[in-house]
């Protein structure tokens, strides 16, 4: 595991930015890295990523310098343990409703003191071969990052108790899911998700936690940069799908 950046920056108290990538090839990967995101999130709950893809995409991050991190299907202790163990630096973790779920979250990214995570051989490890396993343990406690999705009224509803948990680095927003728990399907502009998220971001921005939030557009990112939040992503296909659709239009019109 190489140091966290992107936990370092964050820190610090800076601003860092990221991609979610649902494609599992690694050349692929390997580009979009290349234009100078801060982090990479390979989205295993949207896609279908499994923990072997993850492991060359993981690969292909490293090689530019950008944090390899895991979106997971599920909160779920041997689910997480599949993915952290191909080398990731942290995970998003979905769906999480309550703060004991949080917890539990947090207890399957770490090692013990802080946590219960499963201990072996694999290439987080670097397999055992450069240092002790202890040395280990408490490297990758201190660089992994966790994510913890606020995607429903519930999360929302307990965003104080969040805010409470040691080992949760970042609070994130999906605005998208929160709009369909409000009964706004696909609507965050919608004044009750609008409500609560102003809810989540007046809890976490004068915390220890950063606030989190995927923002598709420029316009949304500098909205929630001005709103306080230091951790934003957006996702690899809408760059695609603009740069085509823009360069089609202009071409047959």
């Amino acid at each position: 595991m190489l140091e966290n950046t992107t936990k370092t920056k964050l820190l610090a108290g800076e601003t860092v930015l990221g991609c979610f990538i649902k494609h599992s090839e690694p050349a692929f990967a390997e580009f979009v890295a290349m234009q100078g995101w801060d982090f990479l999130v390979f989205d295993a709950e949207h896609g279908t990523l499994q923990p072997r893809d993850v492991e060359g995409l993981c690969r292909a991050a490293e090689l530019r310098e950008v944090t390899p991190i895991a979106r997971v299907t599920t909160n779920q202790p041997h689910i997480i343990l599949r993915f952290l163990d191909t080398g990731i630096h942290g995970v998003h973790v979905p769906w999480v409703n309550t703060a004991a779920a949080v917890e539990q979250a947090v207890q399957s990214v770490k090692y013990q003191p802080r946590g219960r995570r499963g201990l072996a051989g694999s290439r987080a490890s670097d397999w055992g071969m450069y240092e002790s396993i202890g040395e280990y343990t408490k490297r990758a406690n201190r660089e992994t990052i966790v994510v913890i999705h606020i995607e429903t009224m519930d999360a929302v509803n307990a965003i104080d108790d969040y805010v409470g948990i040691d080992g949760v680095d970042v609070l994130f927003i999906g605005p998208t899911d929160l709009s369909h728990s409000l009964g706004h399907p696909g609507d965050p502009a919608h004044p009750e998700v609008a409500a609560a998220m102003d809810r989540v971001a007046d809890a976490v921005v004068d915390s220890d936690k950063a606030l989190g939030i995927y923002a598709g557009s420029p316009a949304t990112a500098e909205q929630w940069l001005d709103r306080g939040a230091r951790y934003l992503a957006t996702g690899v296909d809408g760059f695609i799908e603009q740069g085509m659709q823009a360069y089609l239009s202009r071409l047959r019109n």
